[in-house]
């Protein structure tokens, strides 16, 4: 069972209305912003955030942004994001052969040099101790401007937060972030892990 119980998505009407931002993405609200909404202001704060981090101002693209996503989840080990970001990528358009292939993005020819830089970035800023140097930054500065730099490493903070969120939370993983996760992951041994407890047992 996940550490706090999600509230209804009808708790709070705010957090309601700001959370239809994930039909979009996701095709349903998230578990971690049913549980978020126990204190509102931050559910809130969350769904703000989220989608000024997903708003497109440069080149960085929404299905780029959500495998730097994955990558960054990967990096941490969180399956409930890694399993969400994968599922967004697909909903914002990422080539098949990309979403079959994430896992090999360093050497992929689906995967081209700009993309390779901005999910080395990705992984580097994930890692505890951060591995951000100047090779990384050397690298992202010949394909990509300083405003898309910010969008980036704005997606690899959010998964910062939400990777810490759903793994501590033990956030009960859904149906469709579960299909996502078997379709593109699980040959390379995805499941969900603490997020499919139920009723004190693991599934």
């Amino acid at each position: 069972m996940p550490l706090v119980t999600p509230l209804s998505a009808d708790h709070d009407l705010e957090t309601k209305k700001l959370a239809e931002f994930f039909n979009e993405t996701l095709g349903f609200c998230p578990n971690s912003v049913l549980t978020m909404q126990r204190r509102p202001s931050i559910s809130k704060a969350f769904i703000n955030l989220n989608m000024a981090v997903m708003a497109n101002e440069g080149r960085v693209t929404s299905a780029l942004k959500r495998m730097i996503a994955w990558v960054s989840s990967n990096a941490t080990g969180c399956r409930y994001c890694q399993a969400h970001a994968i599922r967004a990528a697909e909903r914002y358009g990422a080539e098949q052969e990309q979403l079959d292939n994430i896992w090999e993005y360093r050497t992929h020819p689906a995967f081209n040099e700009a993309e390779r830089a901005a999910l080395d970035f990705s992984l580097a800023a994930s890692q505890v101790p951060n591995g951000v140097d100047e090779t990384i930054k050397n690298r992202l500065y010949e394909y990509w401007d300083e405003g898309e730099i910010v969008e980036m490493l704005g997606v690899i903070s959010l998964f910062g937060y939400l990777n810490r969120w759903n793994d501590s939370m033990g956030t009960s993983i859904e149906d469709g972030a579960v299909e996502s996760g078997e379709q593109y992951l699980g040959k390379h041994g995805w499941e969900k892990g603490k997020h499919g407890w139920e009723k004190g047992k693991h599934i």
